[in-house]
């Protein structure tokens, strides 16, 4: 007994149409998930509607309890942080106060500290935000204006790493696709998700500190040891040539 065909949709001919049958349109594999391109966009649209009143308060220049108030509605309107649920205004760590602290799922994952618009962001503030950071035991750390936004990886041990792992600057030159696009990062939705943990990776990655590790490895010393022989007939130790790019080509303060 030979097997049913399997069922097909009609298909609906209008006079003077040749028939056709449609293939279904097939899904991308490359599209974004939802939550990613509705945060995405989202992003984008917050950047576009804060960016006129950012550049008022800059104008002004508004004090830092203005420019709390502008972080506060973008880290809800375009960050799609829930201002009572994620966010924790004056966040007590030891007798000091964070500016905010950041929570997903009652998780403590950030704290973000905010100062006056037309201050210009220094190691100094980041020191301040570093101590909350090191106490609870938080990786990430935000540094914020209202107009550069930074955030900071924190490695634990002794003495502590910092990472500068994102820097966008939302008055800056770019578009708003790739201020949203640099920015994404530090949505709710992508840090929920973690995805900063793999950009500092990478940041990490091509940093000045690993370019100079791997600089001075045996591999690449030993690689420039034989090519040295090739140009110049001289025969240098792979050691020595080590030496010499830690203490005459690469920066002091990359070198362990």
């Amino acid at each position: 007994m030979s097997e049913p065909l399997p069922e097909t949709q009609p298909v609906v001919v209008s006079e003077g149409e040749t028939p056709t049958l449609e293939t279904p349109p097939t899904k991308r594999r490359d599209a974004a998930p939802k939550w990613e391109a509705h945060a995405r966009e989202s992003l984008k649209a917050g950047i576009r509607r804060y960016s006129k009143p950012l550049a008022e308060l800059l104008a002004r220049d508004a004090n830092e309890g203005d420019t709390r108030l502008l972080v506060t509605d973008f880290l809800c309107d375009a960050l799609g942080f829930d201002k009572y649920e994620d966010l924790t205004t004056e966040y007590g760590v030891r007798g000091e106060f964070a500016d905010y602290g950041i929570r997903i799922d009652k998780q403590l994952v950030a704290f973000v500290e905010v100062k006056r618009v037309t201050t210009k962001l220094a190691a100094k503030h980041l020191r301040q935000v570093e101590m909350y950071a090191v106490n609870e035991g938080v990786e990430w750390m935000l540094l914020t204006n209202g107009v550069d936004w930074r955030a900071y990886h924190l490695s634990g041990g002794l003495p502590v790493e910092i990472d500068l792992s994102l820097d966008v600057n939302l008055l800056g030159d770019g578009t708003v696709a790739q201020k949203a696009n640099d920015l994404f990062y530090l949505t709710r939705e992508s840090l929920k998700r973690r995805q900063i943990d793999e950009l500092w990776r990478a940041t990490r990655a091509k940093s000045p500190k690993s370019l100079a590790g791997v600089l001075t490895s045996r591999a690449v010393t030993e690689a420039i040891r034989k090519e040295l022989r090739r140009t110049t007939k001289q025969n240098v130790e792979a050691s020595e040539i080590g030496r010499l790019l830690r203490e005459t080509v690469i920066r002091p303060e990359c070198v362990d």
